[in-house]
């Protein structure tokens, strides 16, 4: 395959980021019947599996910086990617090369193919893909250690049929709730889906019945867990009190790596998270107005993006923020909560995704939730960032947030290459 094959191919398959999943569609016997085909190379990587409503790809970029730093050759396992599908594959902080990518990808293609013809399974799905090929990538370059990010959930997300180190779950908040549920208890039990038997845990739950169901589900299986670390924490990076909690899950996992037989020295993660980079997550891009890009996709998010903005840039003049969103996400809510904050919205959408909202329906529900909120409603993205930094002067803040998918086509526009 070419590299543009690889990727017709790849986009060519049901696509869970575009149509959203139902919970039929979420199984595990596919993805192991893939894995098989391409010799199990999961099987081949020592890893640790992260999940989490919030600060799971943070605690997965903080981990991936202090064991660099430390000397081990890492792979980290993200999603979705903000501007290129490579970023999803990284080896040592690389995004995996379009000649790699294409080689592997005319494996796992044979694979599918395979699978296709015998009418078994499903046909395998683009997120699927990507998994087996992440796996197999690490596998090759001969990591030391793969951080693997869950997409969706926990119990029945592809990335569940990995044997790690640690499993992590960072916390639990209202997302997905179609395929998760419509409790916070059942959305831990559908994140506690990753953890193993007698695999320790690292659990960042705060809530006492989401973490109570998290326990119990550990009990059952022997696993033990570990809270956050208590530790004094060396300075992080990447701004905010969530951050500072992220980094609190990070140091616990790297205690269980020390117990595992890792070498991770104290200096090692102070450099590593000095040094953590982790773009379109509360990322100043600008100062003077200050312009803020961040990923926040959900009310958890939403609430920590606010008081983020709160502590680190309390601008004496106007706030305005370019919002889009996808349809399964709790809108209402997000829109009522940035309404409370900033002076003004500018409502818009992203891409040709379908799943996102029009900008009309946002203004709609924003009328409704803050009746004396002051809006514009917006065609394209690019249309509303103009807007904003347009009516902006220093002292103003200017924030882009709702979805990854809106910051990824934002910040090239904002941080030039």
């Amino acid at each position: 395959m070419t590299y543009d094959e690889a990727l017709a191919f790849w986009y060519g398959r049901i696509n869970y980021e575009v149509r959203a999943a139902q919970p039929a569609d979420l199984k595990l016997e596919r993805m192991r019947a893939l894995l098989r085909r391409l010799g199990d190379p999961h099987e081949r990587v020592r890893l640790v599996h992260v999940t989490g409503t919030k600060g799971k790809g943070s605690t997965c970029a903080l981990l991936d910086s202090v064991l660099r730093a430390a000397g081990y050759r890492v792979g980290l396992f993200t999603s979705p990617h903000l501007s290129h599908v490579e970023e999803r594959v990284r080896v040592n902080g690389a995004p995996i090369p379009r000649a790699e990518l294409a080689a592997l990808m005319s494996e796992v293609a044979g694979a599918v193919r395979e699978m296709d013809a015998e009418v078994q399974f499903p046909p395998p799905t683009f997120f699927e893909i990507v998994t087996a090929l992440g796996f197999l990538h690490f596998a090759r370059r001969r990591c030391e250690l793969a951080l693997i990010e869950v997409g969706l959930g926990g119990r029945f997300d592809s990335t569940n049929v990995c044997n790690p180190l640690v499993s992590v779950i960072t916390t639990v908040g209202f997302d997905h709730m179609a395929q998760l549920g419509s409790t916070l208890e059942a959305i831990a039990f559908q994140k506690a889906g990753i953890i193993k038997r007698r695999v320790p845990v690292v659990c960042g739950v705060s809530q006492p019945e989401a973490r109570a169901v998290v326990e119990r589900v550990a009990r059952e299986l022997g696993a033990p867990v570990f809270a956050p670390s208590a530790a004094p924490l060396p300075p992080v990076a990447l701004p905010g009190p969530h951050q500072r909690a992220n980094a609190a899950v990070a140091l616990a996992v790297v205690e269980r790596l020390r117990a595992s037989g890792l070498t991770i020295s104290e200096a090692a993660v102070a450099r590593g998270f000095a040094s953590v980079d982790w773009p379109a997550r509360v990322e100043l891009v600008a100062r003077d107005p200050h312009v803020v890009l961040d990923s926040a996709h959900n009310v958890p998010s939403a609430e920590a993006l606010v008081a983020t903005l709160r502590e680190c840039w309390p601008v004496p003049g106007k706030k305005r923020i370019v919002f889009a969103v996808s349809n399964d996400k709790q809108f209402a809510e997000m829109l009522a909560l940035f309404a409370g904050y900033f002076d003004h919205l500018h409502l818009t959408k992203f891409g040709t995704n379908p799943r996102c909202v029009p900008p009309e329906k946002l203004a709609e529900v924003l009328a409704a939730v803050a009746p004396n909120a002051k809006f514009t409603t917006h065609a394209t993205a690019p249309e509303a960032l103009h807007a904003a930094l347009s009516a902006s002067a220093p002292g103003d803040l200017v924030c882009a947030a709702g979805s990854v998918f809106l910051a990824g086509e934002l910040r090239p526009l904002l941080v030039p290459a």
